[in-house]
């Protein structure tokens, strides 16, 4: 892969972007218009600054891996990109309507991927114009620092597709781990059921935030707790994970908890928010409950 275009300029797709970047390729950052791509750039920019700030990254290193990202506002210029990633938010229309929009440029020995968590790739690839050269690339936030990337290909991908693709996310100096396309693939079937039923364990005040956090990290050696991760990961996107494992599978162990509907519902979302099951407005997080 010589050149990448990123759509979706928000906090996966500007981790994405970053990290390939730093290993030499050019990319270009899209979003819903320019203004927003370059907003986006523009926190790639402070996250560098703070690298180089950190002595993890020389200044020239940072300015040339700054140079090869280029902030667009339309579709066009990606019939030059060998990879199309969609990075957009997790809901399936507005996924479809941006890989029918791509489709319209995409090279013809170009792939298209999607860094969906959670949504079947085989039911995507149909918005695709070549489902054959369509599959699931899931990195995990944040990009630049998390080692693994999770290779989906759908029923009609070609293995040529996925062989490149796992070149590529190894080129990027990630681990792969190989899914089929079932519901959560890998990471998600395991963890979202695991944050869902920790939310089911404070609505039914079994223990209060602290403790069900500290019972994870200490007893199961986990480095942060399910309800602290939650919040990091965002509430509405746990929330969007669960209920595509439930509606897709019709499993009731995959009914999203209450209280964490009732969370979103209230514009509660975590850390981006703010407020989550813990409160970040003071100089340390603090439990909300």
């Amino acid at each position: 892969m010589q050149k990448v275009a990123v759509i979706g300029a928000g906090q996966m797709g500007t981790g994405i972007a970053q990290t390939i970047a730093a290993n030499g390729m050019d990319v270009m950052l899209s979003d819903i218009d320019l203004d927003t791509a370059k907003a986006g750039k523009g926190r790639i920019d402070d996250a560098v600054a703070k690298l180089v700030g950190r002595g993890k990254i020389e200044a020239d290193g940072a300015e040339k891996l700054l140079s090869r990202i280029t902030p667009i506002g339309d579709y066009a210029p990606m019939e030059e990109a060998d990879l199309i990633i969609e990075a957009a938010t997790e809901k399936e229309a507005i996924k479809q309507a941006i890989f029918a929009k791509a489709g319209e440029v995409l090279a013809e020995t170009a792939i298209m991927a999607s860094n969906t968590s959670s949504i079947p790739i085989t039911r995507m690839a149909n918005h695709s114009p070549d489902p054959e050269r369509f599959i699931g690339l899931h990195f995990f936030n944040p990009v630049p620092v998390m080692g693994l990337i999770e290779v989906i290909p759908g029923l009609a991908t070609a293995q040529v597709t996925t062989d490149r693709i796992t070149h590529f996310a190894k080129g990027l100096g990630k681990e792969v781990v190989l899914s089929q396309d079932e519901p959560g693939f890998v990471v998600n079937r395991i963890l979202l059921p695991m944050i869902n039923e920790a939310v089911f364990v404070l609505g039914q005040s079994t223990a209060g935030i602290e403790d069900i956090d500290k019972g994870c990290r200490l007893g199961l050696n986990h480095p942060m707790g399910p309800l602290e991760l939650a919040d990091f990961v965002g509430l509405d996107t746990c929330l969007d994970i669960i209920n595509v494992l439930h509606e897709t599978t019709g499993d009731s162990k995959y009914r999203p908890a209450p209280l964490l509907v009732k969370y979103v519902e209230a514009g509660w979302l975590g850390r981006k928010a703010g407020r989550g099951f813990y409160d970040y407005t003071g100089e340390a997080p603090v439990p909300t409950r």
